[in-house]
């Protein structure tokens, strides 16, 4: 171990090289200093931006202090990995479709949580391999940590206006994972923002859930209302929510840093299902069995079945009226769900008396 000390930098450059090979688009290091964003989150937490999100206060300081949560971390390794796959259908002309479902790009494919954790527990094990047993743990959005700030000192991009990272050679489509380790490696410089006077992605959000720019309020985001939210989704955000059934793009699509998009070369992230292209009607009458059996290995999967009903059944309720989207919602009329019950009333009502 200490002759690898010695060299650290030349360990550094071989961690970027093997995350390379490994599928990651970019590697970056830094280390555990969040103290210029622990007073920015804690008023987020404190305005109740969060919403139901419990998780995102109950662990404290630990997401904005590395250390604590991981006692002996000096550094973090982060890494995005691309996942935009280069076949799917157009997302403006799905959601321009109300007959269609539109689902976020990024659950198209397999669970990232699995793809990520994979790789990034293959890069430490490339580490062990070259200097011996090192401390490290490694995280996929699975724990309390800050990654788009960490991504950002790491030199990996920005935080563009939507809060989402932004980087001048691959836009926003990518995913974040990070490799907390007691390496006292050299850390990368962070980068300056450059969204400039843009306000594309504020302006185009269907909920104007981004209050100002760099804040989202959470409650209003059509990614939290269709994945986070376990409860019903307010009435008034409903008809805002389109045909959108599991997250939303818009801010992405809009953004001009998007035309630098990579494509991913991952198998695991191309579609499945035809879940790209593919009605309300034929996904609402999937039963709990098929849901289960085609969403296995999917981020949707965590969700589950009742609450994948809720969301289609205010997509149906946005429909075009039509003789299949009022037979399919009658026929969930009676569901075992409280939830989805509620839902297809709303959707009924909606057709009964358009808006």
């Amino acid at each position: 171990m200490s002759q690898t000390l010695n060299n650290l930098e030349n360990l550094a450059a071989d961690i970027k090289r093997w995350g390379i090979e490994l599928g990651f688009g970019q590697i970056g290091i830094t280390d555990t200093d969040l103290s210029a964003a622990e007073p920015r989150h804690r008023e987020w937490i404190e305005q109740g931006f969060h919403g139901a999100m419990d998780y995102m206060a109950k662990h404290g300081e630990k997401r904005t202090r590395p250390a604590e949560l991981v006692p002996g971390t000096i550094r973090i390794i982060s890494a995005r990995m691309d996942y935009m796959a280069p076949e799917a259908r157009d997302s403006e002309e799905v959601m321009q479709d109300s007959s269609l479902a539109f689902i976020s790009r990024y659950a198209l494919g397999r669970d990232y949580h699995k793809v990520l954790r994979n790789r990034l527990q293959k890069l430490s094990d490339k580490i062990a391999e070259s200097i011996g047993k090192f401390g490290y743990r490694v995280f996929t959005d699975s724990a309390p940590v800050l990654e788009v700030e960490l991504a950002q000192k790491a030199g990996l991009g920005w935080r563009g206006k939507h809060t989402l990272l932004l980087s001048r050679n691959a836009g926003s489509w990518f995913f974040l994972g990070e490799i907390y380790t007691d390496l006292p490696l050299p850390v990368d410089e962070p980068l300056t923002g450059h969204c400039g006077k843009c306000t594309a992605c504020i302006d185009i959000c269907p909920t104007q859930a981004i209050v100002e720019p760099y804040k989202v309020d959470a409650r209003r985001c059509i990614s939290y209302l269709t994945i986070e939210l376990k409860d019903s989704i307010p009435e008034h955000l409903r008809p805002l929510i389109g045909n959108r059934v599991y997250g939303c793009d818009d801010c992405q699509l809009t953004c001009p840093w998007n035309r630098f998009a990579q494509m991913t070369q991952q198998d695991d992230f191309q579609v499945r299902h035809g879940l790209d292209n593919v009605s309300l009607v034929e996904l609402f009458s999937w039963d709990e069995a098929t849901f289960k059996e085609k969403m296995a290995g999917s981020a949707i999967h965590r969700i589950g079945h009742a609450q994948w009903l809720r969301n289609i059944a205010v997509g149906l309720g946005n429909a075009s009226t039509t003789p299949e989207v009022i037979q399919a919602l009658e026929n969930r009329r009676n569901d075992p769900s409280e939830l989805v019950r509620e839902h297809v009333a709303w959707a009924l009502q909606q057709h009964a008396n358009p808006p």
